[in-house]
């Protein structure tokens, strides 16, 4: 093997187990259970999406491929932008009001 081939190796192992921890945080420091099974269900999205994008990046002839990373970042950064609203007002209705807190 040649160092390249070591090189993405390593560095695709280390991105898989970098993604497993953030995604287990991300669903540990949930609040409720809504808040959980909304996390949980688009964790699983996510890395459907993913593994299909990277996929997609290896099946594809180049230069096809390329062109595989414009979807890629806008669905990246609206579903991110999505989900964290999403989980910030699921998170808020769980609150309690203000009117309902005892003093």
């Amino acid at each position: 093997m040649d160092t390249g081939t070591i090189g993405g190796i390593i560095g695709g192992t280390l991105g898989v187990i970098g993604g497993i921890i953030g995604t287990y945080f991300s669903i540990r420091n949930t609040h409720s259970p809504k808040e959980k099974s909304f996390v949980l269900k688009c964790s699983i999205v996510v890395w459907i999406l993913v593994t299909a994008f990277i996929c997609g990046l290896i099946i594809l002839p180049k230069p096809y491929n390329n062109y595989l990373w414009l979807p890629y970042g806008f669905a990246l950064a609206f579903g991110i932008k999505w989900m964290n609203r999403k989980q910030q007002s699921i998170a808020d209705a769980m609150k309690p009001k203000k009117s309902q807190q005892k003093i």
